[in-house]
């Protein structure tokens, strides 16, 4: 069986098994359990997460202490709080478990020294990077500009794994609505 982390790296860039080598000694592997912080808001950040197994959320708390959900990772996806992880400034936001999880962790020097050494992962995580660019401006977008129902029908089509494993009140706090005007719309 092939390392879900080399078929992630290849679906950009074609890695050899001596590569590949290399690039795997920069991650660990960490698990963690349901409810539990990768990252608590106001701490440092020392990892960018590369989920292998489970389902994350990371969250914003306002000065009213609302919790708005910024985004979700499963599998093959990753997740940070990239502001405080490039920066090394303090976590604005939290990362938790929302099932039994298990990540390989990058530190920020570890991602220097893996790009030095293997230049190819440089453009992986460009093309990672503007993925992730996109996808955050198209969410803004539909925030501001399409209907609830919308929202709600565009995250079944782009991601229905995603919507049937979380909870019907984190999708209604990811979607910005209450958990009744969700359920009108998921029956």
């Amino acid at each position: 069986m092939q390392d879900p982390l080399r078929i992630h790296i290849e679906k950009v860039v074609p890695v050899s098994d001596e590569e590949f080598t290399i690039i795997s000694s920069y991650f660990t592997r960490k698990k963690y359990k349901k409810y539990q912080f990768l990252i608590q808001e106001g701490e440092s950040v020392s990892c960018n997460y590369f989920v292998l197994k489970g389902l994350l959320k990371l969250v914003y708390t306002d000065d009213t202490d609302k919790s708005h959900i910024v985004g979700f990772a499963m599998e093959d996806w990753w997740e940070s709080d990239f502001k405080a992880f490039y920066t090394g400034s303090r976590a604005t936001m939290s990362l938790e478990c929302v099932e039994d999880t298990e990540v390989l962790c990058l530190t920020l020097e570890g991602y220097k020294k893996l790009c030095r050494e293997i230049p190819k992962m440089e453009h992986f995580f460009l093309e990672k990077a503007y993925f992730g660019f996109i996808s955050a401006q198209q969410r803004i977008l539909s925030m501001m500009t399409s209907s609830t129902k919308e929202r709600y029908d565009q995250l079944l089509k782009q991601y229905p794994a995603l919507v049937q494993r979380v909870p019907k009140s984190l999708l209604a706090a990811y979607l910005g609505v209450s958990r009744e005007t969700l359920s009108r719309f998921s029956l």
